[in-house]
């Protein structure tokens, strides 16, 4: 820090600063903070030492009248805020992104928006330019964030694959069928016949895809799909609580559950306690993300992995390539079936 001409008190550097302390002109610690072209390997060390030095940090806001850019991110998650703070899976992705940022030093902005005019109010915000693009966490059919953030050109990520048919927008997702498909199958193998299966939310890609996976191995297997065995959740643990309760009483003959979610799956458990059944001699239990929730259920949970750091680390690469000018992408991340004690 440097003091000031009036008093004691303490300025913060500026790049006139950094350039004294540098040996270098003004010009040349331009270069530096705007990507290194044309600066001598020496004179770009002797800049980050005196910045290191000085404590010298960008005034964001002046470079962005420069730039047209706010060099930030937004992380938008179109979900109550209850369920951010209950659902662990918002919390790893976020973790991720930021990091993932971090090393390009670019900070992340929090939206929740879980209302139609909290969503508006969101809208409004992000086309004003008040960030550079926008990774997109849980979009649920009929939401028209997405296609009004690209008809807007505001570049985008979303995590899991569009609803919508034709969607240009890019996306990174778990193969959530082929992961479905795998604890199915692992179920059928341990002898259970009577599957059921709490879902997850059928207007989110995830929920659509791992029902298909479901009822594809039980076709493959040969046994007629009972509607009985299969009711909706929310990915909340209320709901996986009240969906295996509501099973039970509509087929008590079930020996295995697949549910959609960890956390779903924490509300299945407890259902089975209260009516008596054990996991997994009575009923073996199947979940999905191996989050936290699956660690932390008794018994802990056979669950498929979904790799949340790579999802994070590929949102990011393909929305800053996406700033950067180019096209739209895809990607879709492999599962892993991972086994414990419920099953």
């Amino acid at each position: 820090m440097t003091m000031s001409s009036t008093g004691g008190r303490r300025r913060p550097p500026t790049i006139h600063d950094v350039a004294r302390e540098a040996g270098v002109s003004r010009g040349t610690v331009s270069r530096v903070l705007n990507g290194g072209h044309y600066v001598s390997p020496a004179a770009q060390e002797a800049v980050n030492a005196a910045i290191r030095k000085t404590g010298y940090v960008v005034n964001r806001h002046a470079r962005s009248l420069i730039t047209g850019r706010s060099d930030s991110v937004g992380f938008l998650l179109t979900e109550p805020q209850e369920r951010f703070f209950e659902d662990p899976n918002f919390n790893v992705l976020l973790s991720g992104c930021t990091q993932a940022l971090a090393a390009h030093d670019i900070p992340l902005l929090l939206m929740l928006a879980g209302t139609k005019d909290e969503r508006r109010r969101i809208t409004r915000y992000i086309t004003a330019g008040h960030v550079d693009g926008v990774l997109l966490v849980s979009s649920h059919s009929g939401d028209p964030v997405a296609e009004e953030l690209r008809k807007a050109g505001v570049p985008l990520v979303q995590c899991g694959k569009p609803m919508g048919p034709g969607s240009k927008v890019s996306y990174v997702a778990a193969d959530d069928r082929d992961g479905a498909r795998d604890m199915v199958r692992h179920l059928l193998s341990l002898g259970r016949r009577r599957i059921g299966m709490v879902t997850g939310p059928l207007d989110l890609p995830g929920g659509v895809d791992r029902l298909a996976g479901y009822r594809e191995v039980l076709t493959e297997a040969g046994i007629e799909i009972d509607e009985r065995l299969v009711v909706s959740g929310d990915y909340s643990r209320a709901s996986g609580d009240a969906g295996t309760e509501r099973l039970l009483a509509q087929a008590p003959d079930m020996d295995a559950v697949f549910v959609a979610s960890d956390l779903m799956a924490q509300g299945a458990l407890a259902a089975l306690r209260r009516a008596g059944r054990r996991v997994p001699e009575d009923v073996a239990v199947g979940g999905f993300d191996d989050s936290s929730a699956a660690t932390e259920a008794t018994p802990a949970l056979t669950t498929i992995r979904q790799p949340y750091d790579r999802i994070s680390t590929e949102m990011v690469r393909v929305l800053l390539a996406q700033i950067g000018g180019e096209d739209p992408a895809a990607v879709i991340l492999p599962t892993e079936l991972v086994k414990r004690d419920s099953t």
